[in-house]
C-alpha cells in the first residue's frame, strides 16, 4: 500500500522559524498490490497490463497537497512525500513526477519519494498545480503500479494591498450643495484569497479633504461633509482615500488613490454694471448699424449661468439705436438702428438692462438678477455729402424722343447747415454709350443720343451730385430709365424664301407659306397684313391668300408653266403691321419653274442645256480648259485696269505735300456771317439732320460737321439741344475735325434778298424731269438710267 505525508521540518519558512505540520495524508485504500519489489516476470508485466486497462480499484487514492506562497529561504520548499507499500527501503521503486510544474516548479527524490518546490510560489499568479504520480521497478523500468493524479494547492499569505484600478478619479458637484450629496464612489481592489482569512477584506478612510468631504468606510461613497461651498471662494479640492485591508486592523496592507473634485457653477450671483454712467459719441455719417460703443456687465458665475441679455429700457433713442448681446464675450454692443443727423439732435440717453436669462429657483432671494446703467451718446457733426430726394428715380421715355429732351429732373441738397451749391454729373461707367446728359447746375437730365428699344430697352444710369465747395464730397442716385417702344421698324420676312413650282402645277395650287417678323413690341400684340405690291397685283401668275394669323399663302393663278419660257418669278410681297402709324415693307419670294413627276417630285429646275458629244477627244478637252483659262487672265488685266482708272479718287499723301486741295461743297453764310465764332452765326432753327451719309469710294479732304435738314424741320428753340444734336452729329462722323476748329456755313443768312441761289433743293420743285438721255450714255451711267430712267418692261418679273 502507498502512503502520503508532509514530514516536519525544521527549515527557514520565511524567516519565522515556524514548524512545519503534515498539512494532509494520503486517504489509504484497500491494497491491490502486495508483497515485495521484485521484478515482474513477462507473463506478469502481461497481465499487469491488461489490468492496468481494465477499471480496477487503485491502491491509493491522493488527496491535496498544501504549501504556503511566497517562500523566501534558500533551500527547496519541502512539499510532502510519497511512499508506496511496495517500497522496502532497498532502492529498488524509483518514483516518477508529471504534470502540470513537474520538474520545473516541483522536483521529487526518486528514490524516497519526498518532493520540493523549487521555485517562489505566488497563489495570485497560479493557485493549485495538478500533477501525476508513478512507482516503477528501477531494473526493468516497468510500473508497480499504476499512474495516480494528486493537487498541490497553494496556500494565500496577506502580500497584496488593495488597489484603486481606477484611479486617480475626478468628480464634480454643484456648489452649495447639502450636506450627505453623493460626490463619486471608489472601489479598492485586493488580490488576496478573500474565502481565507480577513487578507481581502478592504475598510476605505479619508486621509485629505476634510472638513469638506466624507467618505462611507464599507461603500467607498464620498459625500459632501460642509455647506455652502462656494465655487468662487475656492473651485477645486484634492481628496486622498485610503483602503486598508485586514479589516483595516493593525497589520493590513493599504493603499491610497487621489480623488480631484471641483464645484461645478450655479447662478447665485446676480450681475453688476461696474460703472452707472457711460459716455459715447458718434459720428453723424455712422452707417445703419454701425457699433456707438460697448457696456458689460459683471456675473462671477461661468458658462450658462453667466450668459447675459442686454436690452434698452428708457430713453430718447429707442428708435435711432439698437443693442445686441455677443454671445462670447457677453457685451452688449449698442449700434446705430436709424440714421443720424447732427442738425436735428445733437445727443441722446440710453437706460440700458442687462439680466441673466437661466435663473435659478432656489437662489432668488439672492437677487434680483438684473442691474442698469445710462448710456449718453453724443452726435458729431460731419461733412455729408449730398442727399437725392428721392433715393432712386424711375422715367419712362419713348424712343423716339428727340436729342436734348429733358425727361427727368434729378434733384439733390446739401444736408449740412451750410447748404453748399451742388454739381450734377454722370457716373460714365453706367452709361458707356453716352445715351444721356444731365445739366450740371439743374439737374435736367436730357437724351444725348437717339435711343433704340430694340438695341437697348433698358437703362441703369447714375447720377453724381457733388458739393462746389467740397469736392470730394458726392452722393450718387440710380436713375432707370425704361424706353418705351414706338411703331418704328417695319415688318419683314423671317428668312429668305425661294420656293418651286411644277411644269405640270395646277392653277389654285399651294407652292409656299410665308411668315415676317418685327422687331418692335407692341402692347396688342403683332399682327400682319399680307398682300401682293401694286406692280404684281394683277399678275397672270400668282396669286395671294391672307390667312389672318401672321402668315400667307402663295398659290398659283394658273397652269402650263413652261422652263424654256420663264424659268424663274420674283413675286414681291407687301407686309404691313397693325402699328401706329402703320409700316409696310415688301420682300421677294423667288420661284422656280421646275420640271417634276407624276406626283410632284421634283426632277430638274435647270433649262436645258447644251450636252457636248461623248466621243470628245482628249486634246479637244485641253484646248477647252485652254481657252477658260485665258478668259479668267483677261477677266483680271481688265479688273486690274478699271482699278487703275479709279486712283484719283484716293488721296495720296505722297503727291500730296506740297498742296492742299479744299472743296467747297456748301455756299457762305451772307451778311449775318461776320464773325468767325459768334454764336448767333451757330444757330440755325432749320438744322437737326441727324442721319449721315458719305460716300464709300472717296476720303473727303475736309468735310463739313453739318447737313442739310429741310425747312419744314421745327426745332425747340433751345441752343442746348442744338449744342448736343451737334455733338452727337460730329461723334457720328468718323472724318470730321473738332467741332470748335471749324466753322460751317451751311444756311444763308435770313436777310439775304437773294435768298438762296443753291440747286441742292431743285428735286423739291414740281417741276418733271425726264432721265431717258441716261439711257444713251453707255453702260457706264446704266446704274443711273435705272435708277431715274424708265424701267424696261419687255419681260415680266412676276
Amino acid at each position: 500500500m502507498w502512503t502520503s505525508g508532509r514530514m516536519s521540518n525544521a527549515k527557514n519558512l520565511f524567516g519565522l522559524g515556524v514548524s512545519l505540520y503534515f498539512w494532509g495524508l494520503m486517504d489509504l485504500t484497500t491494497p491491490v498490490l502486495s508483497g515485495s519489489a521484485r521484478p515482474l516476470t513477462e507473463g506478469q508485466e502481461d497481465n499487469l497490463s491488461d489490468k492496468l486497462h481494465q477499471r480496477m480499484k487503485r491502491s491509493w487514492v491522493w488527496n491535496q497537497f498544501f504549501v504556503l506562497e511566497e517562500y523566501t529561504g534558500t533551500d527547496p520548499l519541502y512539499v510532502g512525500k510519497l511512499h508506496s507499500d511496495m517500497d522496502r527501503g532497498d532502492g529498488s521503486i524509483k518514483y516518477i513526477l508529471s504534470g502540470e510544474g513537474a520538474g520545473v516548479v516541483f522536483t521529487i527524490d526518486d528514490t524516497t519519494g519526498d518532493i520540493h518546490a523549487i521555485q517562489r510560489l505566488d497563489r495570485e499568479e497560479r493557485s493549485q498545480y495538478t500533477l501525476r504520480a508513478q512507482a516503477l521497478d528501477r531494473r526493468t523500468g516497468r510500473p508497480m503500479e499504476p499512474e495516480s493524479e494528486f493537487i498541490i494547492k497553494i496556500q494565500d499569505i496577506n502580500d497584496n494591498e488593495p488597489k484603486f484600478l481606477d484611479g486617480p478619479y475626478i468628480a464634480s458637484v454643484p456648489e452649495m450643495s447639502p450636506v450627505g450629496t453623493s460626490v463619486i464612489q471608489v472601489t479598492a481592489t485586493d488580490a488576496d484569497d478573500p474565502t481565507y482569512g480577513n487578507s481581502a477584506r478592504v475598510v476605505y478612510s479619508i486621509l485629505q479633504g476634510q472638513p469638506y468631504f466624507s467618505v462611507d468606510s464599507r461603500t467607498g461613497l464620498i459625500r459632501t461633509a460642509l455647506m455652502n461651498m462656494d465655487r468662487e471662494a475656492k473651485e477645486y479640492y484634492e481628496v486622498i482615500i485610503q483602503a486598508k485591508d485586514m479589516g483595516g486592523q493593525l497589520g493590513g496592507l493599504a493603499g491610497t488613490t487621489t480623488v480631484n473634485i471641483t464645484l461645478s457653477d450655479v447662478n447665485d450671483n446676480p450681475p453688476r454694471f461696474p460703472q452707472k454712467h457711460y459716455q459715447m459719441s458718434v459720428l453723424e455719417s455712422a452707417p445703419v448699424s454701425s457699433t456707438v460703443g460697448r457696456v458689460v456687465a459683471n456675473d462671477l458665475d461661468e458658462g450658462i449661468n453667466a450668459e447675459m441679455k442686454y436690452s434698452l429700457v428708457d430713453g430718447d433713442g429707442l428708435d435711432v439705436f439698437d443693442i445686441n448681446t455677443d454671445p462670447n464675450y457677453q457685451v452688449g454692443i449698442i449700434t446705430v438702428r436709424k440714421p443720424l443727423s447732427f442738425e436735428s439732435k445733437k445727443s441722446y440717453t440710453l437706460k440700458v438692462e442687462g439680466a441673466n436669462p437661466h435663473l435659478e429657483m432656489r437662489f432668488l432671494n439672492l437677487g434680483p438678477f438684473r442691474d442698469t446703467t445710462t448710456v449718453h451718446i453724443s452726435v458729431e457733426d460731419v461733412d455729408e455729402p449730398p442727399v437725392f430726394e428721392p433715393s432712386i428715380y424711375f422715367v419712362e421715355v419713348p424712343e423716339n424722343v428727340e436729342i436734348g429732351t429733358t425727361i427727368q429732373i434729378i434733384s439733390a441738397k446739401d444736408p449740412d447747415v451750410t447748404n453748399n451749391s451742388i454739381r450734377y454729373s454722370i457716373d460714365r461707367s453706367s452709361d458707356p454709350g453716352r445715351f444721356f446728359y444731365v445739366d450740371i447746375t439743374s439737374g435736367a437730365l436730357m437724351t444725348a443720343r437717339p435711343l433704340d428699344r430694340e438695341d437697348i430697352s433698358w437703362h441703369n444710369i447714375t447720377v453724381l451730385a457733388m458739393e462746389l465747395n467740397n469736392p470730394s464730397q458726392v452722393g450718387s442716385v440710380s436713375v432707370t430709365v425704361k424706353v418705351l417702344d414706338v411703331n418704328d421698324n417695319a415688318p419683314e420676312f423671317a428668312r429668305f424664301y425661294e420656293t418651286f413650282v411644277c411644269e405640270n402645277a395646277k392653277a389654285g395650287q399651294l407652292i409656299q407659306t410665308v411668315s415676317a417678323i418685327d422687331r418692335d413690341d407692341p402692347q396688342e400684340g403683332q399682327h400682319f397684313y399680307y398682300s401682293l405690291a401694286p406692280e404684281a397685283a394683277n399678275n397672270p401668275n400668282f396669286t395671294l391668300r391672307d390667312n389672318q394669323d401672321n402668315t400667307a399663302w402663295i398659290l398659283t393663278r394658273r397652269s402650263g408653266f413652261r422652263q424654256h419660257e420663264q424659268n424663274t418669278f420674283y413675286l414681291p410681297i407687301l407686309i404691313s403691321d397693325n402699328g401706329r402709324p402703320v409700316l409696310s415693307s415688301t420682300g421677294t419670294l423667288t420661284v422656280h419653274v421646275c420640271s417634276c413627276d407624276e406626283e410632284g417630285m421634283v426632277m430638274s429646275c435647270n433649262a436645258e442645256a447644251y450636252v457636248l458629244p461623248v466621243s470628245l477627244s482628249r486634246g479637244a478637252l485641253i484646248a477647252i480648259l485652254a481657252c477658260i483659262f485665258v478668259l479668267l487672265v483677261l477677266v483680271l488685266l481688265i479688273l486690274s485696269m478699271r482699278r487703275q482708272r479709279k486712283q484719283p479718287y484716293i488721296i495720296d499723301e505722297e503727291e500730296n505735300i506740297h498742296e492742299n486741295i479744299v472743296r467747297y461743297d456748301d455756299e457762305g453764310g451772307g451778311e449775318e456771317d461776320t464773325e468767325a465764332f459768334d454764336i448767333a452765326a451757330m444757330w440755325n432753327p432749320r438744322e437737326a439732320q441727324l442721319v449721315v451719309k458719305s460716300r464709300q469710294d472717296m476720303l473727303p479732304e475736309i468735310e463739313s460737321l453739318s447737313r442739310y435738314v429741310p425747312q419744314a424741320c421745327v426745332m425747340d428753340n433751345n441752343v442746348h439741344n442744338y449744342v448736343l444734336a451737334k455733338l452727337y452729329e460730329a461723334d457720328m462722323d468718323l472724318w470730321a475735325p473738332p467741332f470748335d476748329s471749324l466753322q460751317t456755313y451751311m444756311f444763308e443768312g435770313n436777310g439775304s434778298v437773294a435768298e438762296s441761289l443753291s440747286s441742292l433743293q431743285s428735286v423739291t420743285t414740281d417741276s418733271d424731269q425726264s432721265y431717258d438721255y441716261l439711257t444713251d450714255w453707255g453702260p457706264r451711267f446704266k446704274k443711273l438710267a435705272e435708277m431715274y430712267g424708265a424701267t424696261d418692261s419687255s419681260g415680266a418679273l412676276w
